[in-house]
């Protein structure tokens, strides 16, 4: 029992932590991700 609840908590730890870089990182609007000399919007 204790390692099924060390699993879930872990998967919630990582599904959160995910959650917090991917919002906060990665993605970016179209105008601020394709702003090149090449690409025009």
């Amino acid at each position: 029992m204790k390692s099924f609840l060390l699993a879930v908590l872990t998967a919630v730890v990582v599904a959160i932590g995910a959650a917090y870089l991917l919002d906060s990182r990665f993605q970016q609007t179209v105008d601020a991700a394709f702003t090149t000399s090449g690409v025009r919007l």
